[in-house]
């Protein structure tokens, strides 16, 4: 682990890292407890852009962990935050869900099928033909493409599902037109949550479970990385990649101790 000072503040992805298929990991809540009895700024961050943080904290706390939704960072609002800064009171096509929408109309924006001046992927379970055939003659007429995320799949009880990266590809060999992506493993996404916690790269750090977003982004947003081995990357796969986290632990339990 590089020598840094203590954190001020932690970002921690969540599936994986504090829940597995709907249950609380070991250890998940007493971390989050710890974060609230030091006093330390934090945010639990996610590639879901379905729901609303609302729904996000109702669904934790069916899990036995207690997150203000407040605390909770998604790339649909991750998104909205981006939009709103490069073009404010702007508008957009949107293929998404309520978390999609909700944030992208309290950032102001315009949801139209009309002359947008963005189209913006999001995740959904009920893609359509239709929605997607706009989306494309929208990029086409000069919209610009923006994805909450490039993740190719999403997980279901009966298997894999088709997610935001995939139709993104689909869009993209239709039109020529590559969207930018603002979730993990932008570190985008990073940036704009210590923005919400007024946090510093130099003071925090991130705790997840895949190599290849959570902690690839954390260290290109110049944050300590903490990996835990309690979801998508497994002890032998760490040395595939070319870059390390700062530390690799077993799973959140292990991170306590670190707060």
């Amino acid at each position: 682990m590089t020598d840094r000072a203590p954190s001020e503040c932690w970002l921690t992805d969540m599936d994986g890292v504090l829940v597995h298929e709907g249950s609380a990991l070991p250890g998940a809540a007493e971390f989050l407890q710890r974060l609230v009895d030091r006093e330390r700024r934090f945010l639990v961050l996610t590639n879901n852009s379905i729901f609303t943080p609302r729904d996000l904290a109702a669904r934790l706390q069916r899990s036995g962990l207690h997150v203000p939704e407040e605390a909770i960072w998604t790339s649909a609002l991750a998104t909205a935050d981006f939009l709103a800064a490069q073009l404010p009171g702007g508008s957009a096509y949107v293929i998404g869900e309520a978390g999609l929408t909700t944030a992208l109309h309290e950032a102001g924006y315009t949801i139209t099928d009309t002359e947008p001046d963005y189209v913006v992927l999001g995740e959904t379970r009920t893609y359509s033909f239709e929605a997607i055939t706009r989306a494309i003659r929208l990029v086409e007429g000069g919209a610009r493409f923006i994805a909450t995320n490039p993740d190719a799949t999403g997980p279901s009880a009966e298997g894999s599902l088709p997610a935001t990266g995939s139709v993104a590809a689909l869009i993209t060999k239709a039109t020529g037109a590559e969207p930018y992506f603002v979730g993990k493993p932008n570190p985008m996404m990073f940036r704009s949550a210590l923005n919400r916690i007024d946090g510093h790269s130099e003071s925090t750090t991130m705790v997840g479970d895949r190599m290849d977003t959570d902690i690839v982004a954390g260290i290109e947003a110049g944050l300590d990385t903490v990996l835990v081995l309690t979801g998508s990357t497994r002890a032998e796969d760490v040395t595939r990649f070319p870059f390390r986290p700062g530390r690799v632990v077993d799973s959140i339990a292990q991170v306590i101790d670190l707060v």
